[in-house]
């Protein structure tokens, strides 16, 4: 399976949240992850479902929820419902979890600096914020972090 690149709108300017998500999809994203916190299972506290259906029209990529929230199972539907197309969640949070085949995705701190290690780990979807909209295009952030996650290391030399 080819790895994913999904920059993280957390580290998006809110104030054009729409451009920028427009902006990523447009640049290579591969999906769209939003980090939803609740100010008690995690200590930031973020956006709800409003925010996920205001920015689905701007994207036809994946929106990749990722649900840092206790409880989570009242949410589940709201967050679908709204336009998440993937829901990640935490066992601990989730009453109701059942095992099923999921992508294995690292979220916090990927950049190309270690997306390779990340990906000889098993991880299918990389998670970037302030990689993707940090400086630089987010054309040029999203390719660097999925040329180096696909570029075999090459045999050190002494």
């Amino acid at each position: 399976m080819a790895t994913r690149i999904a920059p993280s709108i957390l580290s998006a300017d809110f104030g054009r949240l729409g451009e920028d998500v427009r902006a990523v999809d447009e640049a290579g994203a591969d999906w769209i992850h939003v980090d939803v916190m609740d100010g008690h299972f995690v200590p930031n506290l973020t956006i709800g479902p409003l925010v996920v259906s205001a920015i689905r029209p701007h994207t036809q990529k994946p929106l990749d929820v990722h649900l840092m929230i206790d409880p989570v199972d009242p949410y589940l539907e709201s967050f679908a419902s709204a336009g998440g197309d993937g829901i990640t969640v935490h066992a601990e949070a989730c009453v109701h979890l059942e095992e099923r085949p999921i992508d294995i995705e690292v979220d916090g701190g990927v950049g190309p600096g270690n997306a390779r290690a990340i990906t000889l780990a098993g991880a299918d979807v990389l998670v970037a914020g302030s990689a993707v909209f940090g400086t630089g295009s987010y054309r040029d952030n999203i390719t660097a972090i999925r040329s180096a996650a696909t570029t075999p290391e090459q045999p050190k030399t002494r």
